[in-house]
């Protein structure tokens, strides 16, 4: 780790964590709710000023890593200010919840579009040609009963649409014998038992490609089928990730805190333009999308309880869930300190 790392990660965590406090911010505005604090950063306030019109205070606070946007009624049902956050209807509680959320899925997909405008080549997913394994035999999945100019539909049952969904799948799938489906001819053709070669990263299993396949020429709709189906991909590896690491296929070794992803984002920075913009769609999507887990002290957890109030028909008790919320913030807190102890002791 570097000066450029901590450089890069400031600016990177500052400037998604300021998207998704900026979410919750405007929706609050246009609800028309009291906004007491608009903070980027945790910890002491390095410096801050109050709205003349608004009356909102503005503070960048010591701690790059957080934020909050602080509402009248936002903890309690004991506000007297007519524009508080309990006053206010539950459709407009649940958006102004959500918003931060959506607000980092939103530039996730923006910056995933600049990504595949600014990608020289958008690979499909034809067949076009075999990398033969080192002895000179064919590759595994030519043996499989893969030919040259198959167009591969899906993977293991999993429709793929781009070069980059497909190298995912079989990664992810391809450690063991998966059915393909191909266009073969103008005929779709399943291919039972197809076999990839594999490769694996700190003990981990992955299946990898071994062919090459054809470029699809840069049109306005091939972007666009491009960005979209990255920035699916991108949600949908989230997902997997998280489900991976809770049913043991990754140990606590394969996450990482404020320390490991400082060095990622250095060596992106390092590596060039577009790894460092997939790197930081890849944290504002994941942000978006842990931040929405029904957990306690996340906005998930806050929806949650919304939710239970749809069902009930009347809210639950603010102190009960000011008292949830903190103890989830003390674990929340807890983890990440033994994350980040593990990504110190990792770096030596």
């Amino acid at each position: 780790m570097n000066i450029l790392s901590i450089i890069v990660a400031i600016f990177v965590f500052g400037l998604l964590i300021f998207i998704h406090e900026m979410g919750h911010f405007l929706v609050a505005r246009a609800c028309h709710v009291t906004v007491l604090e608009f903070a980027v950063g945790m910890g002491p306030k390095l410096f801050s000023w109050v709205g003349k019109k608004s009356g909102t205070r503005y503070s960048l606070r010591a701690l790059p890593f957080g934020g909050f946007t602080s509402m009248a009624g936002e903890d309690d049902d004991e506000s007297d200010d007519p524009n508080s956050l309990d006053k206010k209807p539950l459709w407009q509680r649940f958006l102004i919840t959500a918003a931060g959320s959506l607000s980092n899925l939103c530039i996730g997909i923006i910056l995933m579009t600049v990504l595949v405008i600014c990608t020289k080549t958008l690979g499909s997913t034809t067949v076009y040609g075999f990398i033969e394994l080192d002895d000179g035999s064919p590759a595994l999945s030519q043996s499989s009963g893969l030919r040259e100019n198959d167009r591969i539909l899906k993977i293991d049952g999993e429709s793929v649409h781009t070069a980059n969904e497909l190298a995912y799948e079989v990664m992810r799938r391809g450690i063991e014998p998966i059915n393909v489906t191909v266009e073969r001819d103008g005929e779709t053709v399943v291919l039972e038992n197809v076999r990839f070669p594999l490769s694996s990263s700190e003990g981990i299993a992955f299946g990898a490609l071994d062919f090459k396949v054809y470029a699809e020429h840069r049109t306005f709709l091939n972007i666009v089928k491009h960005a979209y189906f990255r920035s699916e991909l991108t949600v949908e590896m989230i997902w997997e990730s998280l489900f991976d690491l809770v049913t043991g296929r990754y140990g606590i070794e394969a996450v990482s805190g404020p320390v490991g992803v400082t060095e990622v984002l250095g060596e992106a920075a390092a590596s060039g333009f577009s790894d460092l913009v997939y790197i930081a769609v890849v944290l504002s999507m994941n942000l978006g999308i842990m931040n929405l887990l029904p957990l306690p002290a996340l906005d998930g957890g806050r929806l949650l309880f919304m939710i239970v109030e749809l069902i009930r028909g009347k809210r639950v008790d603010a102190k009960f869930e000011a008292a949830v919320h903190f103890f989830g913030i003390i674990i929340l807190l807890g983890i990440m300190v033994l994350v980040t102890l593990k990504d110190i002791v990792k770096l030596f």
